[in-house]
């Protein structure tokens, strides 16, 4: 930590190596309105390197050795490997480099209210609610977020305050690089095995993150292993929200409108604070909306202010984003990957009345898949139709022998297909006038749908 904070202070020109990555362009537009000098490098052109372009950062296409001349400290993201020219070039010549995390890590500590928001599942939702809440307060928060948040079109922001919201991610202990003023949990559940091993190791880390907290932790009461994490803390505000009437924040009179969207009243200890209506559907999104209410009052907010930010929310990127309807039919496209996740948007999109709600699902990572199996086999028996991809191995060798066709098998109906062309042109033959098309998770299938839409629009 003191490496990084000593560069940074020395650093007058930082190089971003995967400047156009979600998760650095928000550091980078951070530490550009603080005055240091940045430049940057990608691959791949994107909206996210014009948005870049616009504040006057250089952007170089493509990593060679000679584009980090003049840098005295250099930033790369988790997806550039060791051999990365431009990274081998950095580390020869004995300028200081750093990973993504370690930088965030270092920007959280240069605000006096870093909320971080972590879980298994939920953060980019509850992030995007918060920071929409915290905007129409006026309480003006900078904010590095996991998916694109439609408000402000960008996976992050520069606020005018001491106010920092940010999703916290538990992948490889990444969290544990920050340095919360308040701590969100959202839930602890059975994922990224293939790192923490065991269950005792991944909660034990949500316990590291949460005793890391300065002033408070916000939690869900009603999950039991969130619990077990933060048994033993002390010396901070603790504030429970959840379904339970004994947490500090809970639902009431809870009802369903347009099939999957809920109307309900918030609690805080027992007085209630008004009615909201949700327009992202699902039991799982009152949770949410729960934990960004707590995490915006906390900050500042008054109810109002949340009620306004919830009732104009209608999702982050990638999180149940509505594409469009084509010739009759709806496509939404979500970031499901945790057998968790898909029911809980397969049954919201169930109840949702459309004739047939075709899954179009990309499972991914060949531990995830063998670990969960059973679970993604019941999970994907609950739309009409299911229609999968091969498995996406991202980081992994396939040493597991798993295949899409395993889980084929004992799903009734399904079919699954190696390319994204052969997904679209079974879902488009057979698709009707009033279908959901829905695809789901955290690979590149949200390529499926756009190529699909494409067709139609032909």
């Amino acid at each position: 930590m003191n490496d990084i904070a000593t560069a940074l202070k020395n650093a007058k020109n930082i190089h971003f190596i995967g400047i156009g990555g979600s998760g650095m362009c928000p550091l980078a537009e951070i530490l550009h309105s603080k005055g240091y000098h940045l430049q940057g490098s990608d691959n791949n052109e994107s909206s996210i390197l014009e948005r870049i372009r616009k504040m006057g950062i250089k952007v170089m296409m493509g990593q060679r050795p000679e584009n980090i001349e003049g840098a005295d400290m250099v930033v790369y993201s988790a997806a550039i490997a060791k051999d990365n020219p431009e990274l081998a070039a950095a580390v020869k010549s004995g300028i200081p480099t750093f990973q993504r995390a370690e930088l965030f890590g270092e920007v959280s500590r240069h605000f006096e209210n870093c909320v971080g928001i972590c879980g298994t599942h939920g953060k980019t939702t509850v992030t995007s609610l918060t920071v929409q809440i915290m905007l129409g307060a006026g309480l003006d928060p900078s904010a590095v977020i996991g998916g694109k948040l439609p408000l402000i079109d960008s996976y992050g922001r520069v606020g005018a305050t001491e106010n920092f919201v940010c999703e916290a991610c538990e992948f490889a202990d990444t969290f544990l690089h920050l340095s919360p003023n308040v701590a969100v949990i959202l839930n602890i559940d059975e994922d990224h095995l293939e790192y923490f091993k065991t269950m005792d190791n991944l909660i034990l880390s949500f316990t590291k993150f949460a005793n890391m907290a300065k002033s408070a932790v916000i939690y869900n009461g009603d999950d039991e292993n969130t619990l077990k994490a933060l048994k033993n803390i002390s010396g901070k505000e603790m504030i429970s929200f959840g379904f339970d009437r004994s947490n500090d924040y809970y639902a009431d009179n809870i009802e369903e409108y347009k099939g999957a969207f809920e109307k309900f009243d918030v609690f805080y200890r027992g007085k209630c604070l008004g009615r909201v209506a949700l327009l992202i559907p699902g039991r799982h999104n009152i949770l949410n909306a729960l934990a960004a209410v707590a995490a915006s009052m906390y900050s500042g907010a008054d109810f109002e202010a949340c009620r306004r930010g919830i009732e104009s929310f209608r999702g982050a990127g990638r999180r149940f984003e509505h594409l469009g309807t084509y010739r009759g039919i709806e496509f939404i496209d979500d970031y499901a990957h945790h057998p968790a996740e898909l029911k809980v948007t397969l049954d919201a999109a169930m109840k949702m009345g459309f004739r047939t709600v075709w899954a179009v699902f990309q499972p991914f990572t060949y531990s995830r898949t063998e670990m969960h199996f059973d679970e993604f086999v019941d999970v994907l028996k609950i739309p009409d139709r299911c229609v999968m991809t091969e498995i996406m191995g991202s980081r992994e060798v396939n040493v597991h022998d798993i295949h899409t066709a395993a889980l084929a098998e004992k799903i009734p109906g399904s079919v699954w297909f190696n390319t994204f062309e052969e997904v679209c042109r079974y879902v488009l033959d057979r698709a009707k006038e009033g279908d959901l098309v829905l695809t789901m998770g955290c690979g590149d299938i949200y390529k499926a749908a756009y190529m699909m839409i494409d067709e139609l629009k032909k």
